[in-house]
């Protein structure tokens, strides 16, 4: 198993854990622990094979549903024993946006061979899950917190991508591509940093209109 199938796995399991605690937040049953689970940890990476138009990762390899039920179910038994479960979300959520920035951006590269789709495939796969995930439970969506996020995922695609294109080994271009997007999440998680906000300005008066 080389590393983008490592990061792969692992972004699945992280994924589909927020899923659970999500689900567990709202008390739900073992079936919506099952449902958000997998929702979360294959939404965007079914969203990249769509679009590139290739066969959806899940359904030639169904381990990757059986991992995010396996962890649905031990965190359905044992969220319990988590004295702050949103807290703990969000940390394994920036886990996940950066492995699979790495692993999107790493197969649109090997697909398409574009920089640009390769990166935007990236955030795409490292963002599209937990957004789903935050609008199935009723969670303010990620996409309007302050803090850095759908960025985060950017920089963890465009470093892979041009460590690819620097020919650079590819365990060493996941590993640094994998630390850039969680440094970002997690300096944006732990200090609250964000681009500055847009600020409404008065419209012009009818009048001063040529």
């Amino acid at each position: 198993m080389n590393a983008i199938q490592l990061l792969d796995y692992a972004g699945v399991a992280v994924f589909a854990a927020t899923g659970a605690l999500a689900a567990s937040r709202r008390q739900l049953d073992i079936i919506g622990f099952l449902f958000l689970a997998n929702v979360t940890a294959i939404g965007g990476g079914t969203l990249r094979d769509v679009i590139l138009n290739i066969p959806v990762f899940w359904v030639g390899n169904h381990h990757y549903v059986l991992i995010s039920a396996a962890v649905a179910v031990i965190v359905y038994f044992t969220a319990h024993l988590v004295e702050s479960r949103y807290r703990l979300l969000i940390w394994l959520d920036a886990v996940g946006l950066a492995a699979f920035s790495v692993m999107g951006a790493a197969k649109a590269m090997a697909i398409t061979g574009s920089p640009v789709v390769a990166i935007v495939m990236g955030m795409l796969t490292a963002t599209f899950g937990g957004i789903l995930r935050d609008l199935l439970v009723g969670e303010p969506s990620v996409l309007i917190k302050p803090e850095i996020y759908v960025s985060a995922a950017m920089a963890g695609a465009a470093v892979y991508t041009l460590a690819d294109i620097a020919y650079l080994p590819g365990f060493a271009a996941a590993l640094v591509a994998f630390g850039c997007a969680f440094a970002v999440r997690g300096g944006a998680i732990r200090f609250g940093w964000s681009f500055p906000p847009y600020r409404a300005r008065p419209g012009r008066r009818p009048e001063d209109i040529p």
